[in-house]
């Protein structure tokens, strides 16, 4: 038995380490996104501080972009979903690669990779210091 499902196994596990390395990608390349967006930002965020915002209005300000580049990602990648179920459906035994639990869990996992990826930029925007920000441009 376990001969016959070595090709299958395999396959499972290849499938596996790929959507981990994307996963990690896509985390990375937001965060690179984020945080170039939060430097090249820095004067507004230091006259934004100034004049009186909150460091955390400041934080949800950079998470609410990565909320928007992270939704734009999903409703573009969600046809994708369909097309690729086609030839899923041949790969997969005793699972529907539409199953809403399996998607939603995938969407929730993405979800929380991308404000992990932009918390870091996020946290240090709302760090910044409004004199040395304003003295440096």
């Amino acid at each position: 038995m376990s001969r016959n499902l070595k090709r299958e196994r395999m396959f499972a596990t290849l499938c596996g380490s790929f959507g981990i390395l994307a996963l990690l990608l896509s985390v990375i390349g937001l965060y690179g996104v984020m945080s170039y967006n939060t430097s090249r930002r820095r004067t507004e965020i230091g006259v934004r501080l100034a004049l009186g915002a909150e460091p955390g209005g400041v934080a949800w300000m950079v998470l609410r972009e990565a909320i928007v580049l992270t939704s734009c990602g999903l409703l573009l990648g969600a046809p994708a979903i369909y097309l690729g179920s086609s030839y899923l459906e041949k790969e997969l035994f005793e699972l529907k690669p539409l199953d809403p639990v399996l998607i939603a869990t995938s969407i929730l996992i993405l979800a929380t990779s991308a404000a992990l990826a932009s918390w870091l930029p996020a946290r240090r925007a709302a760090a910044l210091d409004p004199a040395t920000a304003l003295r440096r441009d």
